[in-house]
Order: structure tokens, then sequence, then C-alpha cells
């Protein structure tokens, strides 16, 4: 461009010159001036170009450009450094020529600045290089090296007074941050000011004026563009080192203008950081010795410290303190957080607090403050559209005037995005602001209630994180604040209990672990608890329970921890405890449930006691502060029911006891075996008298409790699922859980699950609304073929539903047609029963073979289980009782005179309501029961169908109902022993009474002995009732005549089915029926002399239970009390140190049984030895064909027990666990009727030739037992026993031979007396009927030599001879009337029986057998006048078969005494 102008004929005409210029030319076109005139210069030195040609060109070129002689002036500095270098001078000669030819282009002054000193010397531009240099160090030095005054505010003071004064002025006008900018620049440039000191004053002005940040932030980032990025930054570290003295505190002035400028990316935190103090590795260390410290402060509240190490502790603590008062160096980091913080800068905040360990920032108050300003800023929005309460105004919280601050929050999901962040980094230190804390609480239920978990599955989950991690943390570092725990309670309630107990789970195990201060407050809560738990009483209740739950509000989960671990050491404590716990919160209370069901299921806690037999204490006593604590507060039960559940579910039961607490303390419902009769009686009516009666303690205002538990058991589905679960346990406890326990222990869950399982069943039915129990109960089958319920338990489940259903069908029926005659009220009420009760007839039949309803139909199956004793009879003795004991209380409160009146008529009216209502019930209850009668009278013609035999419908009526029933709880023992008495009273068709009481009371000892201890009680009031109404009957003639006597549960012969015809003779006259009551008692005394002596800890406990509830009616008579007591006091001596459970109870039993003793009387009395023989027939009962006499194993083990003395019971016992072999004996023979095709009957001859060959060896045996010392019971008894034994055991083979058919083999000497029997006239008579005078004749000549039992033999056995030739029929026993004795007999025998063990043999009369037969009513009676004529030719063979075998007595005598031997040793 420069050289465009220039023109060829300046330049000369050289060729060679012409192609430099135009090679020029195209470079400097392309890369610049400095490139041509480099090639100039560069030809001109290599001699190319002359240099005055080349000065020409240059002067020419200067002209076009400013800079082009300081461009030249660069290339000649090149071309001095090039040169100088180069060895030939020729071209070193051509540069200085062409510097000195261009001298007027280039000034001196700039040549000087650019040439080398010796260049320079050369061109004769200085004189001397070496001066030069010198002077141009100096120059260098001074100008670099040297501090300029105007750098100093006080030297240049007016440059910065100007600078002050445009910084400081009225900025609220148009001025502008670009205006003062410019002033700034001019005052920089006037007085030569420096620029980074006017930045610092730039930014101390800022401190200064903070509300001026729209003015100085776009100032200070305008300013920056004239200095070094890194300047600002610094500047403010400068700053900040500046205040890093010990003493030195930074002001929050420059926190705030360094936040700011970080806000606004005016500076790097990273670049900042680095200047801040402490370091991070300071930061750790000091977080790490607070978890120190907090830890010895733990372990120093907890440890034992003596007296006089107490003080030294205290001095060393002093000393430590004085230390810690020295002010450490400002934490500059957490200074410039807060400030970050209280600008809205979050982001930076965020990366500060991720240096630093968790929570340490926001443990320092001014920090978790600024925290919680910015939390509340930013919910504002929010909480003020769905937090604020109805009617509640609060204040709202202004914005922050920061375009950069985080964006508020419009919607739950805004939350997520910083909300949740802010208050996680905030930790347990949002408890410095308890209003933020509520603001959030209320959010969260307004997120329950308007979203739910569903929906925001993310954001509930964020939820329970935000409880976990910051709630509950800050709750516990909150001082008692009760409102912020009944606000988060108000959150919490919308949570299942699922979630609740996990994050009550957490905050008690984990949240007190994270941060120091948490440490720190569980070992002063701890401290706290101790101080108060060792001071509560019952005086102390209301003080101590306010500090409870003062201390409560804030940590619940450390206190009740501490406090459950007091009550499981000393129950004594759980009365004033449950008292003191009034002062708490709804959440604490929920906290206390979750509390509880941890303490239950602790894994390290034993459930037995050491000795395996018994269930700890620890457990007993939190199940009974269970069920003080949920009665009386409002404690959700969802959780612990549902712990109850799976522990049920996974074969455990221990934990029923808990669900039997609750239920016995909320509804007031007792389960328990020591309940009197008059309690008992109480329990049969309505629920009134229950409630008042019914009960130890009178458990009163249990309605809300009730509805509490009930609605628990309703919402979440349990009430049935627990029934089940119950009733199924019940087994599990014997085949899964009871494996390796200890049987007592066994039995005690056994009895626990059961109790249970009543208990709640009776609380569902009282409780729960017809609709709710029809709806949740499946029917009888589904509930015992599905649910493998057991019928008992199933039964017990839907009778309260059958009741409801029947009531509400009666209630429809009333409505339908209104009619009032009590025919009409019957007749509707009869039509519901049908109505509600036909498909369970239906349904009952898949419950058992089809073989079973041969015997006993479905409807009377059905109507047994069905019933209850509120549907029998009516307590009119308890509802009187409790209407005298009301009006006893309204005197008493009359009488009272500083009862104030108000209280006094409120009183009053309290115990007239409560009687209104007791009389109402009284008579509802009335009226229910004559309807149920009614019933019961039409249906009982069809309920016994007995198609194989009376005897095995008693058996499966026994089997099925009565057995099952009678152990299944107390009432239901009184329902079976009435019902067993109103089926005998409604005189219903093919019912045995005489052999359902003897089937009951022949042999108790394999019930007994499988019994648990509370089945062992049950079974024992079963017994006392049915002793009870035997006793009735007993005692009085006329009420027997009147209650027993037309009546066919009394038939001795009963006639084929459909026979309706009877006459007095078939009846049991009144003696008869008292000699088998005597029979009975006996066999009691037998079976409870057996269970005494087994040594088995179960049968002597079962057996003591038993007696003990039986004392009231047995034993009656004399003798057989005696036997007992002595084998009682036997068990007292031998049990006193090794089992004292049972020692306890035997001495219980001991005394009542002396007490008893003036109500026995001897034996004569309890029944006549000389009754009149009109109507003593020995009648003998058959069954039809396939009949087996008494086959149930009741009755023939009560049989062959019957047979066997204690001696026998001892040997045997060591042979065989519990097996009793038989052992029979003359004196109490039965025969027993085993046959199986119903053909069993003995020949009555073989009873008379043996009757005639004892006669005379009696009597001798008689001498020789009166001389035999009475020191030794059992050396009596055996005297006896031993010496009939060998006649016993061949008589009663001879029976079993025959009933049996040679089944039994027999000796060859019994071989052949059985042949001379069968060929003696006797056989010719065997089909007629032994009439009274012939029983009489027959009996009087045996009583004269031989004891009853033996006559009892004889008649039997001649019955069943009269009987053989008939019909083919099956006997079952024999029931025969006792025949007068002669009175030098009947005194030897009262001899006999005071010096003879009572317990081995009854006395004469007592054994009589109940044996009833079928007859064929069709069979034509003898006359009297041939009966007589049999009954003399009989008498006339036997007294010749006894003079025969007068010789074979003397080895029969021989035989027994051999045995005796034996027994003795």
């Amino acid at each position: 461009m420069a050289f465009n102008s220039l023109s060829i004929e300046s330049l000369g005409q050289g060729p060679y010159f012409v192609m430099c210029l135009y090679s020029a030319l195209s470079r400097e076109a392309r890369l610049g001036p400095q490139i041509a005139l480099y090639e100039l210069a560069n030809h001109v030195v290599k001699g190319n170009l002359k240099h005055d040609q080349a000065s020409n060109v240059l002067s020419d070129v200067i002209e076009f450009r400013d800079d082009m002689s300081s461009i030249l002036a660069d290339v000649f500095c090149i071309l001095d450094i090039e040169t100088s270098c180069l060895e030939e001078k020729s071209k070193r000669d051509h540069f200085t020529q062409l510097v000195l030819a261009c001298l007027y282009l280039v000034s001196d002054t700039v040549l000087k600045e650019r040439l080398d000193p010796e260049t320079l010397e050369s061109l004769g531009l200085i004189k001397q290089s070496q001066q030069f240099n010198q002077k141009s160090v100096k120059i260098k030095t001074k100008l670099f090296y040297k501090q300029q005054k105007f750098n100093l505010l006080r030297e240049e003071n007016e440059g910065y007074a100007k600078l002050i004064a445009e910084l400081g002025q009225d900025l609220s006008g148009n001025i502008t941050s670009d205006l003062i900018l410019e002033n700034i620049k001019s005052l920089i440039g006037c007085f030569n000011l420096d620029p980074n000191r006017v930045l610092d004053i730039i930014l101390e002005v800022y401190e200064c004026r903070p509300e001026y940040d729209e003015f100085f932030v776009p100032l200070i980032e305008s300013y920056m563009y004239m200095c070094e990025p890194q300047t600002l930054c610094h500047i403010l570290g400068f700053k900040f080192k500046f205040y890093q003295e010990p003493n030195g505190e930074t002001p929050s002035s420059l926190y705030r203008v360094a936040a700011v400028l970080l806000q606004h990316n005016l500076i790097d935190l990273e670049d900042l950081y680095v200047h801040l103090l402490p370091v991070d590795n300071a930061i750790l260390e000091e977080h790490k010795r607070e978890i120190v410290e907090a830890k010895q402060i733990v372990r120093k509240l907890t440890m034992v410290v003596l007296s006089s190490e107490k003080t030294e502790e205290k001095e060393k603590e002093k000393d430590k303190e004085e230390e810690k008062t020295e002010k450490p160096p400002d934490n500059q980091k957490l200074g410039l957080l807060e400030a970050l913080l209280k600008v809205g800068d979050w982001q930076h905040a965020q990366s500060i607090m991720d240096q630093m360990p968790p929570f340490y920032a926001t443990s320092h108050k001014p920090i978790a403050i600024a925290l919680c300003q910015l939390v509340h800023v930013t919910i504002e929005p929010l909480y003020r559209r769905v937090g604020v309460p109805k009617g509640a105004k609060g204040s709202p919280i202004s914005n922050l005037q920061n375009k950069r601050a985080p964006k508020q929050a419009e919607s739950f999901e805004d939350l997520r995005k910083e909300v949740f962040n802010m208050l996680c980094y905030l930790g347990p230190h949002l408890s410095h602001d308890p209003i933020l804390f509520a603001k959030v609480v209320r959010l969260g239920k307004a997120f329950m209630k308007e979203v739910g978990k569903r929906e925001h599955l993310i954001l509930f989950s964020c939820l329970l994180n935000i409880t976990d991690q910051v709630l509950l943390p800050s709750l516990t570092l909150m001082d008692c604040n009760a409102c912020m725990s009944e606000e988060l309670w108000g959150m919490f309630k919308t949570f299942p209990y699922q979630y609740r107990y996990r994050l009550y789970g957490q905050w008690k195990n984990e949240t007190y672990n994270s941060h120091p201060l948490l440490v720190k407050v569980k070992a002063q809560t701890i401290d706290r608890a101790k101080y108060i738990m060792k001071r509560l009483t019952k005086e102390n209740v209301k003080p101590s329970g306010r500090q409870i739950g003062k201390l409560s509000h804030s940590n619940p989960t450390i206190l009740f921890d501490y406090i459950l671990s007091q009550i499981q050491k000393y129950d004594n404590l759980i009365t004033p405890v449950v008292d003191s716990l009034k002062y708490l919160t709804s959440l604490n209370y929920d906290v206390l449930a979750y509390c509880i069901i941890e303490a239950l299921a602790n894994p390290e806690k034993e459930r037995m006691k050491h000795d395996d037999t018994t269930i700890s204490s620890w457990l007993q006593s939190l199940a009974s502060f269970c069920g003080a604590v949920f009665r009386k507060y409002p404690i959700e039960l969802a959780g612990l029911l549902q712990y109850v559940a799976n522990q049920l579910k996974a074969g455990k039961s221990f934990d029923l006891l808990i669900l039997k607490e609750v239920v016995q303390k909320m509804a007031g419902i007792e389960i328990t075996e020591e309940m009197t009769m008059e309690q008992l009686e109480a329990m049969t009516g309505g629920e009134q008298l229950k409630a008042e009666g019914g009960y130890f303690g009178q458990i009163r205002n249990t309605k809300k409790s009730s509805q509490r538990l009930k609605d628990a058991l309703l919402d979440h589905d349990l009430a049935l699922p627990l029934c089940l679960l119950m009733a199924q346990q019940r087994n599990g406890v014997i085949f899964q859980e009871g494996g390796e326990k200890h049987l007592k222990l066994v039995g005690k869950l056994y009895d626990q699950c059961h109790d249970t399982l009543v208990q709640f069943g009776g609380f569902l039915a009282s409780n729960l609304s017809t609709e709710d129990y029809i709806k949740r109960v499946p029917s009888i089958d589904v509930l015992c073929n599905e649910f493998h319920t057991p019928h008992d338990a199933a039964f017990f489940l839907s009778r309260p539903m059958y009741a409801h259903h029947i009531s509400s069908k009666y209630d429809e029926l009333k409505k339908a047609e209104k009619g009032n005659k009590q025919q009409h009220k019957v007749h509707k009420y009869i039509t519901s029963c049908e109505l509600v009760m036909a498909p369970v007839h239906d349904a009952v039949i898949s419950l058992h073979l089809p073989k079973v309803w041969d015997d006993i139909s479905p409807q009377f199956y059905a109507t047994f289980w069905s019933l209850t004793m509120y549907d029998l009879a009516v307590p009119h003795n308890s509802y009187d009782r409790e209407v005298n004991k009301l009006k006893v209380q309204m005197k008493a409160i009359d009488d009272n005179q500083e009862m104030p009146p108000n209280k006094k008529k409120k009183e009053k009216e309290r115990c007239t309501a409560l009687q209104d209502k007791l009389l109402e019930e009284e008579k509802k209850q009335l009226e229910h029961v004559q309807r149920v009668l009614q019933r019961l009278k039409l249906e009982k013609d069809n309920w016994l169908l007995a198609k194989s035999t009376k005897n095995e419908t008693i058996t499966k009526f026994l089997q099925l109902c009565i057995f099952p029933r009678c152990i299944f709880s107390a009432i239901d023992a009184v329902y079976c022993a009435h019902f067993v008495e109103l089926v005998h009273q409604q005189k219903t068709p093919n019912f045995s009474t005489l052999l359902c009481y003897d089937r009951v009371f022949s042999d108790i000892i394999y019930t007994v002995a499988s019994c648990t201890e509370n089945e062992a009680s049950r079974y024992g009031r079963f017994l006392c009732c049915m002793l009870e109404t035997v006793t009735r009957w007993h005692s009085d003639r006329n009420i027997y005549e009147k209650e027993c006597g037309n009546y066919p549960g009394f038939l001795t012969i009963l006639r084929a089915t459909g026979f309706d015809g009877g006459n007095k003779a078939d009846q049991l006259d009144y003696e008869n029926f008292r000699h088998v009551v005597h029979k009975w008692h006996y066999k009691l005394t037998k079976a409870s002399v057996h269970c005494l002596e087994t040594g088995e800890y179960t049968h002597i406990r079962n057996i003591l239970i038993v007696l003990t509830k039986i004392l009231p009616w047995y034993p009656k008579v004399l003798n057989l009390g005696q036997a007992l007591e002595r084998r009682v006091h036997k068990i007292c001596q031998e049990e006193k140190e090794k089992r004292p459970d049972l020692y306890a109870l035997a001495m219980g039993y001991s005394g009542q049984l002396k007490s008893r003793k003036p109500y026995m009387v001897p034996e004569n009395e309890f029944h006549h030895k000389d009754p009149p023989a009109r109507n003593a027939v020995a009648a003998t009962v058959q069954n039809g064909p396939g009949g087996a006499g008494l086959p149930a194993s009741l009755t023939i083990n009560a049989a062959k027990l019957e047979e066997s003395t204690a001696e026998e019971t001892d040997k045997l016992k060591e042979k065989t666990q519990g097996a009793v072999k038989v052992i029979n004996k003359a004196a109490n023979a039965t025969p027993k009727v085993t046959t199986s095709n119903g053909n069993s009957a003995s020949n009555s001859k073989i009873i008379k030739e043996k009757d005639d060959k004892e006669k005379s060896g009696k009597e001798k045996d008689k001498e020789k037992k009166e001389k035999t010392p009475a020191a030794i019971p059992e050396t009596k008894a055996l005297g006896k026993d031993g010496k009939d034994k060998p006649k016993e055991e061949r008589a009663n083979k001879d029976d079993k031979s025959r009933e049996t058919k040679e089944k039994t083999p027999k000796s060859d000497k019994e071989k052949e007396k059985a042949k001379k029997e069968e060929k003696t006239p006797k056989d010719e008579k065997s089909k007629t009927v032994v009439t009274n005078a012939e029983s009489k004749f027959a009996a009087e000549k045996e009583r004269e030599k031989e004891p009853s039992r033996e006559r009892d033999v004889a008649k039997d056995m001649k019955s069943k001879e009269n009987i053989k030739g008939g019909e083919k029929l099956s006997v079952a026993g024999s029931l025969k009337s006792p025949v007068p004795r002669s009175e030098t007999s009947e005194s030897e025998r009262e001899q006999k029986r005071r010096k003879v063990d009572t317990h081995s043999s009854p006395s004469h009369s007592s054994t009589v057998k109940v044996s009833i037969h079928y007859i064929n009513h069709t069979t034509p009676a003898l006359s009297k006048s041939k009966e007589r004529e049999v009954d003399k030719k009989d008498l006339d063979k036997s007294r010749e078969r006894s003079r025969e075998r007068e010789k074979k007595d003397e080895k029969d005598r021989k035989d027994r005494k051999r045995v005796c031997d034996i027994f003795m040793k």
C-alpha cells in the first residue's frame, strides 16, 4: 500500500533493484510492513542494495504510517542482534552505514531504548557504552523497585478523598454505576491512584452500604474489566487474612460482601476458600474430639462414682473449663456460610457444607437459624395455601430481594427440588426454630390428606426420610415442647402403624448415635429417668408423673425403654407408673406401644424361668402393665394385636399372655379357675349380672376401652384370625411348641392359649354387632373342615352367631305378626330356631362319620353345642343377691352424713338404675328360658335314635358332647351337668340317666390324667354339679320319687325301641339308688387313691384339684373320707421337699377335708343295709345285637380298676407307665361283657356252687382278719384281698370265658368246674326271669357267710343265666338290689369294716353294678308261685354243692395266703 505511489524512476534503473522492489511490494501485502522493511534492510546488509538508495525509500515510507519509525527501530534492533553474532565484518559495516543514513528517520531516544549499547557507541549516539549501562540500571531501579509515594493515602489524600466522596454520595437519584465508574477512572488518571487500592476502597464502601447491592455489584463487575480476574479474590483473601489473629473477629459485613460476590459469580468459591481458616483437617479433628467428649460424658453418667472421687472429678472439670475460656479464632468458613444462606445463595452454601462433617455446620446456631430462615422463605407460598390451620392468621414471611435465591415452592412437587435437601442438611438442628418445625409438619399432614402415599410414592418416601432424619431428632433437642409433640402426632396418625414403628425404631436405636449432641442428650435423659424412677411411689404419683411427662415430650423412646426395664424387674412399680403416665402426649402413647412391643420381642430375653416350668416374671410383668396402660390411655392397639398374631403364626404362644391381660383389663372379661359358685352362677345371667357379680374385681367404665379394642380388631381384620390361630395353636402347643419343654410348662401354655381363646371369644360375642359377627365368622363346617378348627372351639365361636341370628329372626317375626299371647311368641321363637338351625343341622353331618348319626341325631348334636347356661336356667339367687347388695348400698348412702347431697343423689340414682336394669334383665332371661324349654320339649323325641344300642348312644353322647365341652370352660362344665339333668327331666326317649351317670363316675382316672391344670379344675366343677344332682336325689325319698320315680332314665329294663309302656317294677327304687350312689362314691375313692399313689406329678396335681372342687358333695361316707385323708397325708409328707406345689395343694385339700368331717356319715346311714326285698330285682340290662355292655373305655376301665388294690397299682406301675393290670377280687367282682355278637351271659349255677363251697371257709377268714393288727392299713387290706383272690380270679375267669367264647384261657380246674355246673338241672330253668322272692331267698343264704361283692357276682350271674335261654341279648352289666341279712353277720361286718382299710373294698352292699338290658316285651312273665318253687329247688341244690366243696376250701385258703405273701413282699 505504502509503496504504490513510488515511481520507478526515483528508485533507479537497475534490474536487480526492480526485482527487489516488486518482491517487497508483494510480501508487504501478505505479511505487513515489518517483514517488508526487514527484507529491504536485509538486502542492504548483504550488499545487494546501497544504503543511500534504501534510505531514500524508507524516507518515503515513513510518511504513510505514524508508527513506521517505531517499526523501523524494531527492524534495526533485530538486525543489530543478528549482525553482532556474525563473523563477517562487512555485513556489520553495511548495517552501521544503513543506520547512520536513516538517523534522520528514527529519533535517538527510540534507538537508545532498542539498540545494543556497543552499537550506539559505534554510531556515535553515546560516548561510552559502559556508562550508559550503569545509568540505565539506576533508572530502572528507580522506576520499578523504589516505592512511589502516590500509593499511600496520606500522600494522595485528595484523590482518595474524591474517590470516597464519589462512592459515598446519595445514590437514590439517577446516578448509575457506569457514571460513577467513569469518574473513578478520571480520578485514577488525574491523581495517579493505584487501581488495586481503588478496588479495595470500593469494597470497603460496599461493606458500609450493604443495601445498595444493585449499585455496587454492577460497579465492581464493570471495574473488574480493568483488572486481572484473580485481583478481586486476592484482595478479599487479604482482607480475611487480616482478621485471622488469635483474638480477631471477622466482621459480618465482609462475609456478606464475599457472599454477594460469590452469588453473582464475580469470584470463585474454590479461589476464596483457600484464604479462609480453619483448614478442613482442623474442623474434622474438632468434630472427632466432640464425639469423644460426648462419649466420656455418657460414661461418667453411667458409671458409679464414689464420694471421694467426685471432688477430684469436679476439680478436673473446672480446669478443663478454664482452658476452654480462651476464645478460639473465628471460623471464617462458617461465617461465610451464614452470609451465603442469608443472601439466599444455596448452591455455594451447600458446597461449603459438603466439605465438613455431617451436621457440623448446622450445629452452630447462627447457621441453623439462617438456614431455617431460608426454608421459611422457600415454603411460604405453599404453606399459606395448604398449611395454615383454620382460624389462624400467622405472620407472612417477606421474600428475599434477590433473583438468584432458590425458587419458592408452589406445590408439593416443588418441595423435592430444594426444601427437602435443605432440611436434610439442617438435621436435628431444626430444633432451633419450632415455628418452622410446625410448618413442615403441617405441610406433611396436608400432603397425606390431599395427595396420599399411593399417588406420589417418591414424595411420601421423601417425607418419611425427612421425618426420620430431621423431625424426630429435632424433637429430641427441643426443650419439653408438648405442642410440637402433638403437632407431630397430627401427621403421624395419618401413617400406617408399620411406618410409625419403623420410624420409632430408627429414632431409638440409630438416631442418638449420629451426633455428639444427641449422644449427650440420651445420657442425660437416662440419668434423669433413673432419678425419677428411684423416687416414684404411690404417694408422689402426681409430681413424678409431671416430671415423666416433661421428659417424655422430647425423648420418649429412651425414657420408656428405661421405665419398661424397671417394670420387668420390679412388678410393684406397675400401678404407680401407669398412674403417672397421664401427662403424656398422643405421640408419646404411640411410642410407648412400640417400646412395649420391642421389649416383648427382645430375642435376648428368656421367656421361661431357669426351671423351665413357668413363664418368666418379666413377661408376666409386661403383660400386666400392657393391660393396665392400654385400658387407661387411648393407645392404638393394632401393632400389639398384630404382634400377637404374628407370634401365633410362628407357632409361639407365650405372648398370648399379653392378649389375655389386654382383653381382661379393657373389656372387663376375667378368666380364672378360682371363681366361686356364686360368681359362676352370676356368669349364667345377663351382661349386667356378669359385670356386677361374675368377676372378682368390679371392673367398671370399660365401655370406651372395649369399643377401642373392638375397633382395632375390626379395622385391621384381626378378630377371626386371632380366634382361629388360638384354636389351632392349642394342639400346636403340645405337638410343635412343647417338644422339649417340661410337661408342667406345656400344660400352662395350653391353658393360657385355651383361656385366652375363651376370653377373646367372649369379648367378641358380647361386643360385636350381629352383622359384624355373622359377616366375619364362617359356618361351622367351613371352620372345622377348611380352617381345621377343633369342634369345641368352632362351636364356641359360632354359638353367639346362632343366638344373634335366632334373636333377630324372632324380632322380625314378632314385628310381622303382632300378637301378645305367650303361645304365639313361643311358636314364633320355635319357627325362628328352625329357620336358623336347619342349615346347621345339615352342616354338622360332615363333622363326624355317618355311623355316629345312628345313635344321636344332628339336631341333638347341634342343640347341645349351640345352647348355653343362659338358655337353660335363670340364676334367681344371683339376681336377688345383687339387688340386695344395691339396697344395702343405698341404705348406707342415706346413713352417710358426711357425703354431700349432690353426690348422695347421684349415687342413689346410679344404684336405682342398676337395680332396675338387673330386674329387667332377670325378667327378660326368664321369658327366654321358658321359650327355650318349650323348644326342647318339642325336639326331644328326635334327639336320640339309638339304632344300635342304648349303651352306644350314651357313649357317643359322652364322647362327642359332654367330655369335650365340660373341660372347655367353667360355665360349660356347669352347663354339661345341667344339660344331662335337663335331658333326664324332659323324659327324652332312649336316654338312660343311670347309664350316663354311671359312665361318668365309674372311672375318672384316665380323664383326670389327661387334663391340664385348668381342665382338671373344670372337670372337677362338672363332677361337682353331677354329684350335687345325685346327692339331692339321694337325700330324700320324696325328691327322688318326684324327679326320678317315673322317668325313663331310671328304668332298669329298657325295652325294645318304640315301646312306651313300663311298669313300676322296671324302675330303680329309692333304696337301690342309694346303693348305686354308694358304689359311685367308692369308685371315686378308688380312682383318687390310684392317682395319688402313682407318684406322677400330673396325676397327683389333677386329682387334688378335682377332689377340692367336688369337696361339697364328696366324700360323704366316713370310711371313704378316712381312706382319702390317709393318702393325702402321705402325699404331704413325701412331697414337702421334692415338689412344693403338690405339697401346697395336698395341704390345702387336707385342711378342707378335715373341716368337712362333721358332715360325713357312717356307711349304714348313707344307704340302708336292710332294704325291703319287694323290689329287689336282679335286673340285667342287655343291649341289642352287636352291643357290648358298657363298651366305652371309661366304663371298662372303671370295672377293671375297681378290682385292683392300691398295692397292685404300686406293683404294676413299675412295669407299665400308667397301665392298670386287672386283678379280680370276689369282693367287688362284676361281670364285664366283651363279646362281639351280643350273646354274653353267665350261668348262675357257677356262682351258686361257689357260694356253697365258700360258706364254711368265710367265717374262718373273718376270724383271721379280726386278729390282724390295725397299725398298717395296707396289710389289713391285703388280708382280705389276698384271702379272696383265688376265688375271685376263678369267678371272673368263668365269666370271661363265657362272655368271650373261650377267648380267655382257663385252668383245668376251672374247666372241670364249669362242666359240672353246666350239668346241673339249673340249665332247664335258664329261660325264666328271676323274681323278687328268688333273689331274696338266694341272697339270704349268701349273706350268711360271704361278703357283699360275692353276692353281687352270684346275683349277676344268676340273672344272666335266667335270660340265657331266651332271645339272643347282650349283657351290659347288672343293677341289683340288696337283700336282707342277719344281725350277727351284720355286726361281724361292722367290726371287719372298722379294722380293714376301706379303700381296698367297699362295704357289702355298696358295689351295685348298674346294668340295664333289653327284654322283648312280648315274653310272658312267670307266676309268683312258680317262681317260689324254682327258688326252693335252687336253694337245696346250692346247699348240696357247698358240702361237696368244703374240702376244697382249705386249698383255696392256702392259695390266698400265698398271694397275700407275694403282695406283702
